[in-house]
């Protein structure tokens, strides 16, 4: 694995990783901060640290800051940590400025995709047969905020090229930060994207004052309709048993670092959906995976309730409690479906 690195996004996510690979990483490679925004670039620049998304978390002095996209031509890997839905069109202007790196993918969602079965499609799908170079992604239990202070963290790196994917497991590893590799692209991109609209659906449940016993329930029948799903893009089931399924899930319906669980949570309390989005001040990416994953049930003729709950709350109108009051009255059937 090349020792040059860009990091592409200005974010909370996209600064923690060039923090942790700028000064924690055993490998040291040299990094930089690709930030869209010349201002923003330069304010970040001057004080040493994102405040805007990752307030107090300093940049190493090592870690490079630009807003000029030809600093990526150079680059020996790409990490791409913008919102899924960007994901296709920075790969487009990367490949304009003659950036030809390998790209690792640490967005966790679905991009629209006319051909693809159900209009949505997984970005790394996408990008499959258009990057000039192997493709990964880069997942697992992660707030950006603990990876910047090196707090222990588990993540896994998938790519299709497993031993590019190694390399890049070994890159991202530290005395905090262990990392997995594993060649399941599919299955570590949908339970990435999909623990999302759960979180969203345990908020509101907790929100609800419905409980820990059905916040397990929800937890639990989550990573059932996951598995489904994943089996159906062409993943493996026992791929969200791991960190990227289970993992991520567990800490993403629990943690309240959570902006998809804040989500939940503020739709319980009768808050309309615009005005919680613009409360946030970051990207919660499980409103966008909603659609995709409903879109992706139906045409897959997949059974999964829990994201059809959410999707009624968001898109349909359906009062939060009378959503969640629907699903309790379903009639079970067998657990292992």
């Amino acid at each position: 694995m090349g020792a040059r690195v860009v990091v592409l996004g200005g974010g909370a996510w996209g600064s923690a990783l060039a923090i942790h690979l700028a000064t924690k990483s055993h490998l040291r490679p040299r990094v930089t901060l690709y930030l869209r925004s010349p201002e923003q670039a330069a304010i970040c620049a001057a004080a040493r640290e994102n405040a805007r998304y990752l307030p107090g978390a300093a940049f190493p002095p090592t870690l490079a800051i630009t807003a000029d996209l030809a600093a990526a031509r150079g680059a020996d890997l790409l990490i791409a940590a913008v919102p899924a839905s960007e994901v296709v069109s920075l790969a487009a202007t990367l490949r304009a400025v003659g950036a030809v790196a390998p790209l690792a993918l640490a967005a966790k969602g679905f991009v629209t995709a006319a051909s693809a079965r159900g209009g949505y499609a997984l970005p790394q799908t996408v990008l499959a047969d258009e990057w000039p170079a192997p493709v990964g992604v880069i997942s697992g239990p992660s707030f950006a905020v603990e990876v910047a202070q090196g707090l222990p963290t588990a993540l896994v790196a998938g790519a299709t090229d497993r031993a590019w994917g190694r390399g890049l497991a070994t890159l991202m590893r530290s005395v905090a930060m262990r990392c997995y590799e594993s060649d399941d692209v599919i299955g570590i991109g949908v339970g990435g994207a999909v623990k999302n609209v759960l979180a969203i659906a345990a908020g509101t449940s907790d929100g609800l004052g419905f409980g820990d016993n059905a916040r397990a329930a929800l937890i639990t029948r989550g990573l059932a309709e996951c598995g489904r799903l994943s089996g159906a893009l062409g993943g493996r089931r026992e791929t969200m048993m791991g960190l990227a399924g289970l993992g991520d899930l567990v800490l993403t319906c629990t943690g309240n670092l959570s902006r998809n669980r804040r989500v939940g949570l503020a739709l319980a309390r009768g808050e309309p959906l615009g005005d919680i989005l613009a409360g946030l001040g970051h990207v919660a990416e499980g409103i966008a995976a909603t659609r995709a994953v409903r879109a992706l049930a139906i045409a897959h003729g997949l059974d999964m309730p829990i994201s059809a709950a959410v999707h009624s709350v968001l898109d349909e109108g359906v009062p939060p409690r009378d959503a969640v009051r629907k699903l309790l009255a379903r009639e079970p059937g067998a657990e292992d479906v």
